[in-house]
């Protein structure tokens, strides 16, 4: 007798709840995709996709007609309600994304809690994934990581995000698309301090690239040659202390000031240093209030 070929074949194969399949697509060399998900696909009532043009190409070819429908970043809030409809209904549902994980840096985050607060099964198909394809092949510490993805646009926010992360021991994960790559390489290196990184362009494709070395000389090099495609940025995380023997200060005025001089609102930053330093906001606010008042 044919064994089961795994735990949705019945949910997908005979009528009954519905269920969100996320499921991973290429970051751009087809041969990655699974059997699995090809037959997810295949199989499932309705797949709901970032771009419907592009992901049709995929589709194509695989030999997969089963009808699209659009949802993205612009429409998740009024379509997201009408996919769980349908769900609840009992239509199966494959969310994907222009590439990658469903999920991550993408609306599928925001089907997948609607899906929950429902009731309805939610269901991962694992597949290849860009910043974890980087970090792998970086050379820099991969027992302890975390994903930032794109930095805010607006500056106070970039800073913000950057002193947030300024002390984290993890290594970060980037993305970036060429425009912005040298300003936010410069960005991570003023924040950070000139660490040791890995840049990632056009992973799994045909000018697939790894370059390695200090902030500042990645920098330098993409600023005299332009860069193109999609960057994964793998920044190694902070030593015990700072470049230099400095130690991280204990005292809350003088964390405080150093958040201040990186960019953060005098309230952001008393916030910040409370966290680090494992305090009330209350005493390090009255710390700055007193360093303030003091006689000069």
């Amino acid at each position: 007798m044919e064994q089961p070929r795994d735990n949705e074949t019945e949910r997908t194969g005979a009528p009954g709840p519905g269920a969100l399949y996320l499921c991973a697509t290429p970051i751009g060399n087809l041969e990655d995709m699974t059997y699995r998900a090809v037959r997810v696909l295949r199989e499932a009532d309705l797949i709901a996709a970032e771009d419907t043009r592009h992901t049709r190409g995929l589709l194509a070819h695989f030999d997969i007609h089963t009808p699209l429908t659009s949802y993205h970043e612009h429409n998740k809030l009024e379509k997201g309600p009408r996919l769980i409809e349908r769900m609840l209904a009992g239509a199966r549902i494959a969310c994907v994304s222009d590439a990658g994980l469903p999920g991550i840096a993408d609306p599928g985050s925001h089907l997948a809690q609607l899906a929950i607060e429902a009731g309805i099964p939610v269901t991962p198909l694992p597949g290849a994934n860009a910043a974890l394809s980087a970090l792998i092949a970086s050379g820099l510490d991969t027992t302890r990581f975390a994903f930032v993805g794109f930095l805010p646009r607006t500056l106070p926010k970039r800073r913000e995000r950057l002193a947030e992360i300024r002390n984290h021991r993890e290594t970060l994960l980037f993305y970036e698309a060429p425009h912005h790559l040298t300003a936010t390489l410069t960005a991570i290196a003023e924040a950070l301090g000139d660490r040791e990184a890995v840049i990632g362009r056009e992973i799994t494709k045909k000018f697939e690239e790894f370059r390695r070395g200090k902030l500042s000389a990645l920098r330098a090099h993409f600023a005299e040659n332009e860069p193109r495609g999609e960057f994964v940025i793998v920044v190694a995380g902070a030593d015990d202390a700072p470049a230099g023997g400095e130690t991280v200060p204990a005292d809350p005025v003088r964390t405080v000031t150093d958040l201040m001089a990186q960019g953060l609102a005098k309230k952001d930053a008393i916030r910040e240093a409370a966290r680090r330093l494992n305090l009330s906001r209350r005493e390090v606010y009255q710390r700055v209030l007193a360093q303030e008042q003091a006689p000069d």
